[in-house]
């Protein structure tokens, strides 16, 4: 009998009752007034019940109370990023930790692999990849902090959750015994050897250390007091942080001293044994629940207890999906909007630390003794890739800027010249919330308000079922002062936006009432403030008037109303809107971005000065050099602001664009460049999957004997700015796999998107040998969850391995220094 996969979302909403339109729209709705009471003021922040933080030799101090992370006496709302040191080249990590900066990162966390480090018991490798010590040293060159996830336990898609063959052999894990606790105080040992002086009491980068993973056993010895006895071993070994925390969800065992916990949530589920598409997503609403799988349908708590033990500790959370791995039995195809939509979503309902699992993707390490991916023949529920893990990543397995890279740098930037005042500030949430997950007609809104100031959070966006256009759209907020109609003309909200709004923003001469535009950020000289529209959202400015200070539009309209001043009429550009001269002269000035030029804005100190750069290239620095990638040398320009008194060194004038000033830079250009394919052997036929745990199970290596073949030649490339070169492959087929030398270098579950691989780890020697593609021919009656659309067309035999397309394309790079 064959099985047939339902492909279609249509099929699972129709079990909610849910109408949805697939063309990435949904009928419009009115949306009357949304009303927020934020009247009555919370109560302050309280310390938490132990002691936790740390002083470093300089003085700095790190602390935390109920609500949010303190840094020097100052609230904190860092941005934290997971990048697995021993699943990339360390002759890549430096790079690659700048760009994580330059895209917002402030903290750097990092799983211990323990099988990556003692695959055979008592020989231990912290070389090459697996230097540890190389990789923190690196964050710390860059100013970066580091959280290290020590596990003994970590997960993470890695064979045994990390935990080496032999130690699962010999006796029970993640409880108190002393056999386990002996191998766990050694391996915490090496670590410490490793970590030593790099604490933040040395004056090094580590502020945190995660124990443990998705912990949740009871009883005896297990349960809190595991986890603390975790917690002691790790001090003694030299293991000592401001902060220790441990996962909070899947009925976790959170231990009332010692650890804070930290929550996470994914736009999708790669591990669920469902093969359809999953109905709507929680963390695509505003709630006070931080464990998504505690959410039920109607969108209330199923532990309300746990909720309010979660209420003493701030929001932090450490595994918000930056993408989302691929399973062989489901393989969800996750969009830039999915992920960036989902932080809004977490900004407004209180999140005070945005931790991504992952912002950076890898590739498993070669084993000694076996390959290191979790599978269902280990006893584990999923089967992933041998060597990949992209992750969907913001940054990818080659270190490539996906599109979700640029749209989360959008908050990056804002959290990191505002999140100090949004940190403290409470979520307030509107009379009216969506009744259920299936409610697609209820505006999502929040705010967060200290007083009478803060932001406004809307998400008219859901992963996979568009919600409509939001009609006529006004929120009244009721604040200590009064309330407050914002925008005072209702507007329309398209499907699909996210949007941050300011509120009684302090812009130094003037206080701006609202504005229906997002601010980026700001610079202090010349004073400026840096907002961008939302396409079909008309951005309009409600600035209130002081004596003597007068606001000057020339392109834009002004009318004057109740002591408001009220300018619209802009036109998105990277000119000046409008500007706020004070009565001493003293000019504060508005830019209005599109969304499109937000995307490509980056914020540097360049030359002892801050500045606004406007770039399509892929951009990093290090001190006054910039490093700018692209594919298409044309986009190596980038616009500055404060401009240049006279062109960098390396770079010829573009022209003024609007307060920018455009450089561009000029590279030796390689063309079009070819692989030359050839056809090895046609694929043969797979053999039906075999089901292991509810799912079938990912094919065996006998498999591949069987599978199409194809030798591809990459040409050399003599010009010498180019710094990468990246296969991408187009196929259709089930998982294909690319071998060079004879080794496999990555693999890939097919799920309808372009395969791409940087070919740079690769030696030139085997390049020129040619590498080798197999594909392993999917089956028609394969039972697996594809994207919409991603269901090959199958030919009359029932199977299908083909390859549509194999490019060569260049990364381009230039450096420059632009401090001389």
């Amino acid at each position: 009998m064959k099985l047939h996969v339902v492909y279609s979302v249509l099929a699972s909403l129709a079990l909610l009752g849910v109408s949805v339109a697939h063309s990435g729209t949904a009928p419009s709705s009115s949306s009357p007034d949304v009303a927020i009471r934020a009247t009555k003021a919370p109560s302050p922040p309280s310390p938490i019940s132990f002691t936790a933080g740390g002083r470093s030799p300089k003085g700095e101090v790190l602390s935390v109370n109920s609500r949010y992370l303190v840094r020097d006496g100052v609230p904190w709302f860092p941005v934290m990023g997971e990048f697995q040191y021993s699943r990339y080249p360390e002759s890549e990590w430096e790079n690659e930790i700048l760009k994580m900066k330059a895209g917002g990162i402030q903290i750097i966390s990092t799983y211990v692999f323990w099988i990556h480090h003692e695959e055979i018991e008592g020989q231990f490798d912290w070389a090459g990849r697996r230097n540890l010590r190389r990789f923190v040293e690196l964050c710390a060159k860059h100013r970066l902090y580091v959280w290290a996830r020590i596990g003994p336990w970590d997960h993470g898609e890695c064979r045994n959750g990390g935990f080496p063959d032999w130690l699962i052999k010999r006796c029970p894990t993640r409880e108190i015994n002393a056999t386990y606790l002996g191998y766990v105080k050694r391996f915490y040992g090496q670590i410490g050897l490793q970590l030593k002086g790099l604490f933040w009491k040395d004056g090094g980068p580590i502020i945190g250390v995660q124990l443990e993973n998705e912990y949740s056993a009871r009883g005896p010895g297990k349960g809190a007091e595991y986890i603390l006895a975790l917690r002691r071993l790790a001090r003694e070994a030299g293991i000592d942080a401001p902060f220790y925390t441990i996962t909070g969800w899947d009925d976790a065992v959170v231990p009332s001293t010692g650890v804070l916990p930290v929550f996470g949530g994914y736009p999708d589920a790669f591990w669920s044994r469902s093969l359809t598409a999953l109905p709507p997503n929680a963390n695509y609403f505003f709630t006070r629940i931080r464990c998504d799988e505690d959410v039920m349908d109607d969108l209330r708590s199923k532990r309300p207890d746990i909720d309010a033990l979660d209420s003493h500790y701030p929001y932090l959370t450490a595994e918000m999906g930056g993408g989302m791995e691929l399973s062989y039995h489901r393989r969800p195809l996750i969009t830039a909007d999915d992920i960036a939509a989902m932080e809004l979503a977490k900004l407004g309902s209180g999140v005070s630390l945005y931790g991504y699992y992952m912002f950076h993707g890898g590739t498993n390490p070669d084993g000694k003794l076996t390959t290191l991916q979790e599978s269902q023949a280990t006893g584990y529920i999923n089967d992933s890739p041998v060597k990949s893990y992209d992750f969907q990543a913001p940054l990818g397995e080659f270190g490539q800027m996906h599109d979700s890279f640029r749209n989360l740098k959008i908050f990056h930037l804002f959290l990191s010249d505002f999140g100090s005042s949004l940190a403290p500030m409470t979520p307030y949430f509107p009379g009216k919330m969506p009744a259920a997950k299936s409610d697609t007609e209820t505006t999502r809104v929040a705010a967060r308000l200290e007083g009478d100031h803060g932001f406004l959070f809307i998400n008219n966006y859901q992963r996979l079922y568009p919600l409509p256009e939001r009609k006529q759209f006004r929120v009244r907020l009721e604040m200590p002062p009064g309330t407050m109609e914002v925008p005072q003309n209702p507007v329309d909200i398209p499907s699909g936006a996210y949007m941050i709004w300011p509120v009684n923003l302090n812009l130094g001469p003037a206080v701006l009432r609202y504005a229906t535009a997002q601010l980026l950020g700001q610079l202090s000289e010349p004073r400026t403030f840096l907002f961008f529209a939302w396409p079909g959202v008309s951005p309009e400015f409600a600035v209130e008037e002081k004596d003597g200070s007068s606001v000057e539009a020339p392109r834009a309209r002004v009318r004057r109303e109740g002591g408001v001043i009220y300018v619209d009429g802009i036109e998105p550009g990277s000119g000046l809107a409008f500007q706020i001269r004070d009565r001493s002269g003293t000019r504060t000035q508005i830019v209005v971005l599109s969304r499109e030029q937000a995307l490509n804005v980056w914020k540097a100190k360049l030359a002892g000065r801050e500045r606004f750069i406007l770039s399509p290239a892929e951009l990093f620095f290090e001190g006054d050099r910039i490093h700018m990638r692209a594919s298409d040398p044309s986009s190596l320009r980038a616009s500055f602001f404060p401009a240049w008194q006279e062109p960098p060194k390396g770079f010829a004038d573009a022209g003024s664009d609007g307060v920018f000033h455009q450089y561009a830079a000029t590279v030796s250009n390689a063309g079009d460049v070819s692989a030359k394919v050839e056809e090895a052997q046609p694929g043969d036929d797979p053999p039906p999957a075999t089901i292991g745990n509810g799912v079938p199970m990912a094919p065996d290596e006998s498999a591949f004997d069987k599978a199409a073949r194809w030798t591809i030649h990459v040409p050399h490339i003599d010009a010498s700015d180019v710094h990468e070169i990246f296969l991408r492959i187009r196929y259709e087929g089930d998982i294909a796999r690319l071998y060079a030398g004879g080794h496999l270098f990555t693999d890939n579950f097919y799920n309808g998107s372009a395969w791409e691989i940087g070919l740079g780890q690769i030696p030139r020697e085997e390049l020129d040998r040619g590498l080798e593609l197999r594909v392993l021919p999917m089956r028609s009656d394969t039972t697996i969850y594809l994207p919409l659309g991603a269901r090959p067309a199958f030919p009359a035999g029932g199977e299908i391995a083909k390859l549509d397309e194999v490019r060569i394309i260049p990364e381009y790079e230039v450096v420059r220094d632009l401090g001389k």
